[in-house]
């Protein structure tokens, strides 16, 4: 059971390195582009691109943190731990479905397809 909570943390610690590495080059990107906005370069398209490369960055550690939480989980099998995985899975589920939504409307609208 204690090389299922390593692995679990080992994952979990991923999924955290995998967010904030993809907060970290998102940031860097948007002063890079606010900096190119300020001399009169439109920037609009850039922006979308890096709202796109964050989210992608959030939707893996996202998933990452799932499966660390089911792996958690099968350590200790209470009904209580299963409630609170279920909970999280849910929200997580439906943060990741949202911002999946938000990508492919803004890749509809951007390239124009009707789809």
């Amino acid at each position: 059971m204690e090389f299922l909570v390593l692995i679990s943390t080992s994952i979990g610690i991923g999924a955290i390195i995998i967010i904030a590495w993809g907060v970290l080059l998102s940031f860097l990107k948007f002063i890079i582009l606010e900096i190119k906005r300020l001399r009169g370069t439109k920037t609009y398209r850039e922006k979308e691109i890096l709202r796109h490369q964050f989210a992608s960055y959030l939707l893996l550690g996202l998933e990452f943190l799932i499966a660390a939480d089911v792996i958690l989980t099968i350590t200790y099998p209470s009904l209580e731990e299963i409630a609170i995985l279920a909970s999280i899975v849910v929200i997580r589920t439906v943060i990741s479905y949202f911002i999946d939504k938000e990508m492919a409307y803004s890749d509809n609208r951007q390239f124009g397809d009707k789809s």
